[in-house]
């Protein structure tokens, strides 16, 4: 038996692919051969540069993730360019900072309407064209560190990703058997916006540099293979696992 990695001929709806994590996702499994429906909040032209740059055909939905408005459209966008959805990567989040005894209705609203609520309709809406047609997929969830640890001042996007780690096993749990593989990557500190704040504090940024057996943040790249390991045939026999790629940061 061989194990391939190459995505060719597949369809990989990857969402908040306008920056960040997502960008290099997506450009990660462009460069493996699927073509890309990016989702995004803003633009998406330098995301659609890199992936085109290997020859991969592009198409962006530019959309906000914080209601359940777009998912129809973007479920009906991408089925209707390459004919189904082979691979969804529900990587869009948001965050918001504050003492969890200051915290606000509206801080936690938004957060768990992105991160949480948004990527279980998502997922349910692209494992129904799945099933529809019998011949599965797989669904990637982006989690966090933070599926695994408090963290401070992150109330709403700790429990977001606590709770994203239940939903892939959940998911997976009940998909398994009809040929959807649901998993999750939990990146570690990453060189992402929504670091930036960690990364602007030389404080914090020293203890986080401290603890990681990498010595550096990673960089949106290094999430790139994991992402293409999980989607591909290499990963058939994978269900349910929450796979951190963290400098090791969780060995220490």
């Amino acid at each position: 038996m061989t194990y391939s990695f190459d995505l060719g001929g597949r369809t990989a709806v990857v969402t908040g692919a306008n920056t960040g994590l997502g960008q290099a996702i997506a450009v990660a499994m462009a460069q493996a051969g699927a073509s890309i429906v990016a989702v995004g909040r803003s633009a998406m032209d330098e995301t659609e540069r890199l992936c085109r740059a290997g020859g991969a055909d592009f198409h962006s939905v530019q959309v906000d993730l914080s209601t359940l408005e777009p998912i129809e459209r973007i479920v009906a966008d991408a089925t209707s360019l390459s004919g189904r959805i082979d691979i969804l990567v529900n990587n869009a989040g948001i965050i918001r900072r504050a003492d969890a005894i200051d915290f606000t209705e509206k801080d936690w609203d938004d957060v768990m309407n992105v991160n949480l609520k948004s990527t279980f309709f998502l997922s349910q809406a692209v494992a129904r064209t799945m099933l529809a047609d019998g011949r599965g997929g797989k669904i990637i969830n982006i989690a966090s560190l933070l599926s695994f640890q408090g963290g401070i001042r992150i109330p709403s996007y700790t429990a977001s990703k606590s709770g994203l780690a239940g939903l892939t096993r959940l998911l997976a749990c009940e998909w398994a058997g009809k040929g959807i593989n649901v998993n999750a990557i939990a990146p570690g500190y990453f060189v992402t916006n929504n670091t930036e704040a960690l990364r602007n504090d030389p404080k914090r940024s020293g203890e986080i540099l401290g603890r990681i057996p990498a010595g550096r943040w990673g960089d949106p790249t290094d999430l790139g293979g994991a992402a293409v390991f999980l989607a591909s045939s290499a990963a058939n026999y994978i269900h349910g696992v929450v796979l951190p790629v963290d400098g090791g940061w969780l060995a220490r």
